[in-house]
Order: C-alpha cells, then structure tokens, then sequence
C-alpha cells in the first residue's frame, strides 16, 4: 500500500500549487537579474504548460543542469552566491524548479515551505504596509493549497475559508508578540552589505550636475513633525555635507572632527520635532539648522552639521531641536579660515577677477559681500533643470556665458567669487523646503528638495549663510522647484501632479507614516509606554516573557476547549450502518464498540456463514465511503442503502 505522502496530487491542485508560488514570486521578480527573471518566468511557464498536458516531469539530469545554470547566471550577475540579493534570487529560481520536479504531496509540501521563505523573504527588502499585505495574501493561498493537498476533493472556497479560519485564529497571537514580545534597540540582524546599497543621493563631493538629477527623485529622504507651527519656508534648511576643498570643479569634504556638545550659544526661538530619517548609510542626521544642546547619542560636527554614531543604515526616529538664530562660528580656527580661501591657479579667471575688484572696492568685509550678492543678483541667472554643459572654467561660463544652471551651479560660483573677494566661503549640501501633508500635519523631504546654498565667514559674525539661488530666483524659496522654473520647463510627473494624485499620495504617505511610527517604530520606549498606560509600570524581560506565555497560554486553552472533538451528528452513512449492525444483532450477532468495521464483519461472516459474501461486501462498501480519500458521493450512499435494505441475514 503506498504512503499518502507519495501518491501524485491531482490536476486541480497542481494548478493551486502553481498559482499559489506564481503569486509569492510575483513581489521578487522587479527585483531580480533580467536573465534570472526570465529563466525563472520561463521555469513556471513550463510547469503549467506539463499540467496542462498531463505530462510527467523533466528528467532529473535536466533539473540538475537548470540548477547550474541559474546558480551560473546569478554568479554571474552578483559575484557570490551568498547574501542577501543573490541569496533571494537564488530561492527565487529554486522554487519553480522545485514545482517542476513535484511528483507527489511531500514534493508538494516542501514547495509550500519554500513559499513560506519567499514571503518571509520579502520583509528583507521593505516592510511597508504593501509588503505585509502582500504576504498576507500569500500566507491565504498557502493555506488554501495546503488545505487542498490534505483533502483533494475540497473546492476553492472551501480552502479559503478554511485559510482564513486559520489566519483568524492566529491574529490574537500575533498581536500578543507584537505587543509584549520583548524589544531590543536595533535590527535583530543584519545581513552583509544590506546598508550599502540605500543612499539619500547626497555624497561628500558636488561637481556640476551631481544634484540636480536627485530632482528626478521623488522618494523621501526623511519626515519631520514639529509640537508647534512649522518654521517658514526660508527657515527651512536641512544641513548635510559641507564641502570646502575645491579643484577647480569638484568641491569635496574636508576632514573634520566632531563634539559631545555644539561650539555655539543657542539664541532665539527653537523649533522642537521628531526627525524620521529614512536609512542613507552615511553618518549625516540632516538636521534643521542648528541643533540644540543635550542630545543623547549623536555628534555634533565641527562644521555645524550633526552626526550619528554609525552610519544611517536603518529608519530612525530622534527628538530634536533648532535655533535658526544662533550665531556659530564666532571662534573658528584660523587654519579652516584659510582652507575656506584657496582657490586653484589658473581656473576661472574672470570670476577671480570680479571678486579681485570687489574687494579693492570695498574695504569692508560686509560691504564686499553685499556687492557680491547683487552683482549675483545683477547677473539675471537662469534657474533650470536642464544647465548646459560646462567646460575647464565652470563659475566664468555660468556666471558670463550660459547663465542657466541648477543650485550647484549657483553656490560654487558664488563661493568662487568670495574667496576672491577674500571672503571666506564654502558650500553646504542637505535639503531646502518640504511639503506638508494636511492629513498628518508631518513635513515630508524628498530627494527633489536636495539643494545646495554657502556660508561666508564675518568677523563678530561667524559663518553667515547666504542661497545665491534664493539671491537670484526667490521662487525656489517660497514656492519649490515648480515655482523656481522657467514656463515651459517641464517638471518631473510626482511634482506636475494633479490634485487627485496629490491626494492620493498624500493618503498613501500618511499611511506609510503612520505604519512606520506605530509598527516598526514600536521601539522598547513605546512599549513601556504603552504597558505604564495597561497599569504595568515594570516592564522587564521576565514580566514580559510572563505575560506573553499567559496570553498566549489562555488563547491556545481557549481554542483548544473551542475545537475539542465532539460526537458528531449522526450523517446518513452512519444511520445506514446503524441499520445494517441492527439486523445482524437481531440474529445475536452484536458488534461491540471497540470493533471496526472490518473486523465485525468478519466475525458475522463466520457466524453467519450462509450471507458472509453479502456482510462482507456491505463492509467493504461501507469502509470506503467513510474512510476513503474522496467524501461519499450520494450514488453510493443510495447503493448502500439498497444493499442494506435488501439484506436478509
């Protein structure tokens, strides 16, 4: 006799199987290697077309050189085949092969599990609301197909009811691990190379081009919500990198150090929020300038710009607070005054030769910058998307020749001319505005809101910013980039929205936000928090562990004493049997209650040699309609009755 774990699955259910690993690899295949996806498309295009036909599956020789091949392709694309991209598109490819060499309900089973990784698999590429309602989708038709391997006869709505029996059952279990399951700060791991490959798209060097094709980007780099109103739009900088060295045409970093504590005075009003800040890999928190005091685990750089610990490869969420008013750089070191004037010899002469005159003009410091911003202003530059390219001599053929040019076009030439004015400058990197959500009040920043301004030191001043693109197009300022172009420039599609997209993506944000505050924000602070609000004020591992194994405990007891077997009702096949045993006990053949069917009849037969062909065949019939693997049809339960009806023992 076979073993049911061996007998070859029906039609019907194959075609479940391969929809159910269709749908767990559909989140995947964007993702992967073109040649992979296509190999892997092709692989479950196959599996379908031999259902189709009834045709049996490849021959094993042929499944181990398709291994090969795909572990060659994905060599080939990410050269390893460990981690976690390669790692995923090799489980991608696996899984259709597994469907292809699926011969019975183990083969079977296992392809359910590898589904099972895929979707698990998903959650270490995002976790967004759509993931987890994808792999809700997907944990359905596991279910359901796995409901169907165990009962072949079972339809489609059936199997999904009984899926979504089985998710319904195991949501309270879910929420008690969500709620009291006991939080670390940080991942639970961490796979090789996974923060490499996020970037916000700012970088520690700037060269012509560099950040305005972050224009074309509408992800979002991080989120604020402010307790009171939102700093106005001119308040509203966001500060990186700040660059210093210059070439000629690349600006660059310069290596700096970092404090516990700002080499400031915080003055005027301050802006308090909660900073969102979606994962870049770069130690830069893009805070609003200029942080204040006091803030646990951060740096504050000597270039005013405020630092993690670590690189940025995770979302994190920090309070934090801001002066715009507070007057920095009052004491700064002599050496950085001096790298904030080198200019390189020979490169952009007429430039030079501006800021030369100005400074001959006007002795005083201020004075010269004043003439600086309007000979800036007096230039009638051009704000757009689209600059043309420059040559060997960037700030002369920007400022005397094109004049058109994005943000980084207007702060190097800018710091160019100052420091030939003999004005210390430099540039800095981050974000300039953000838009408002109505829905949830948060500032959002995307990667199109990049933008670079510069900073020229004064005596009794300190470092003084000063938006040559604000200088010259005050559009950017107030209204963003669409207000800053020229008519006629088109804008990239998520900034010329119409109102319902607006709306719509401001719902969708919304959401995400919220999912991302109060799910995978739900940190050890919000679940003490939450626990002081239950009348919990100790929240340690052992009364956590306590009350999760008690929750969980009366849950489990709780459908256990549900779904406790009961006497079923007696169904029509019962009742035939019944009949059958009432009339051999009429001829004092009694069948006891620890006796199977089988084994009645053969002691009826014996006692009643004369009918043992008609007991035993009534038997027979009886013990395949209750224990076989399809339910009893009605044509047979209406032939047993004719046979039972008809017996004379």
């Amino acid at each position: 006799m076979k073993r049911t774990d061996s007998v070859q699955f029906p039609r019907d259910t194959g075609f479940a199987l391969l929809a159910t690993a269709t749908l767990s690899l559909l989140p995947f295949l964007p993702g992967l290697p073109i040649s992979m996806a296509v190999l892997t498309v092709l692989l479950l295009g196959w599996q379908g077309w031999l259902i189709r036909q009834d045709a049996p599956p490849p021959a094993r020789i042929l499944m181990f050189l398709l291994t090969v091949l795909g572990a060659s392709l994905c060599f080939a694309e990410f050269r390893t085949l460990f981690g976690r991209e390669p790692g995923l598109a090799m489980l991608a490819l696996f899984l259709p092969l597994k469907l292809l060499e699926s011969r019975s309900i183990r083969d079977a089973r296992a392809t359910m599990l590898l589904c099972c990784f895929m979707m698990t698999g998903q959650f270490l590429n995002a976790q967004n609301p759509a993931v987890a309602a994808t792999v809700m989708l997907c944990t359905l038709a596991i279910l359901a197909t796995s409901a169907r391997l165990e009962r072949p006869a079972l339809g489609l709505r059936p199997a999904l009811k009984t899926g979504l029996r089985l998710i319904a059952g195991a949501l309270p279990l879910l929420v008690l691990l969500f709620l009291l399951f006991p939080r670390i700060d940080g991942p639970l791991w961490r796979m090789p190379g996974d923060a490499a490959g996020s970037s916000t798209g700012l970088s520690d060097s700037m060269q012509p081009g560099s950040i305005s094709e972050l224009i074309l980007s509408g992800e979002i780099a991080f989120r604020a919500e402010f307790e009171a109103a939102l700093p106005p739009p001119r308040e509203r900088y966001w500060r990186g990198p700040v660059l210093t060295e210059f070439d000629g045409k690349v600006w660059r970093e310069r290596p700096s150090g970092s404090f516990g504590e700002p080499r400031y005075a915080p003055l005027g009003p301050a802006y308090r929020y909660q900073l969102t800040l979606e994962p870049h890999n770069r130690p830069w928190l893009l805070a609003l300038d200029f942080p204040g005091p006091d803030l646990p685990r951060v740096r504050y750089g000597s270039e005013l710009n405020l630092l993690a610990l670590a690189p940025v490869t995770a979302r994190q969420r920090i309070s934090l607070s801001a002066y715009p008013e507070a007057v920095v750089g009052l004491d700064e070191r002599p050496g950085r005054l001096q790298a904030a004037l080198r200019l390189p010899e020979g490169r952009n002469p007429r430039t030079v030769a501006a800021g030369q005159a100005l400074r001959a003009r006007y002795p005083a410091p201020a004075e010269r910058l004043q003439a600086a911003i309007a000979l800036l202003r007096d230039a009638h530059l051009a704000y757009t998307l689209n600059p043309p390219l420059l040559g060997e001599h960037t700030a002369d053929e920007f400022l005397f020749d094109s004049k058109r040019g994005f943000c980084e076009h207007f702060a190097s030439s800018f710091v160019v001319l100052a420091r030939a004015a003999g004005l210390p400058g430099r540039v800095v990197t981050g974000y300039q505005g953000g838009e408002r959500n109505p829905l949830d009040g948060t500032l959002v920043v995307r990667q199109s809101d990049a933008h670079a301004w510069t900073e020229i030191w004064l005596a009794g001043k300190g470092w003084v910013r000063v938006d040559p693109t604000a200088t010259s197009v005050p559009a950017r300022i107030d209204d963003g980039i669409a207000g800053a172009l020229p008519a006629g420039e088109s804008l990239p599609v998520f900034l010329g929205d119409s109102a319902l997209m607006r709306e719509m993506r401001h719902r969708l944000e919304a959401l995400s936000n919220g999912w991302n505050q109060w799910v995978l924000g739900y940190n050890a602070s919000r679940q003490s928090e939450l626990l002081h609000r239950l009348g919990l004020p100790d929240t340690d591992w052992p009364r956590l562990i306590g009350l999760l194994a008690a929750g969980a405990g009366g849950w489990v007891l709780y459908l256990v004493i549900r779904l406790w077997p009961r006497q079923a009702a007696r169904d029509g096949l019962d009742t035939i049997w019944r009949n059958f045993c009432r009339k051999l006990a009429r001829r004092g053949v009694a069948r006891q209650p620890w006796e199977t069917a089988g084994d009645f009849a053969l002691r009826a037969a014996l006692a009643l040699p004369e009918s043992a062909d008609t007991i035993s065949r009534i038997a027979e019939s009886y013990a395949t309609l209750r224990f076989g693997r399809t339910p009893p049809t009605t044509r047979g339960l209406r032939k047993l009755a004719q046979s039972v009806k008809q017996f004379r023992p």
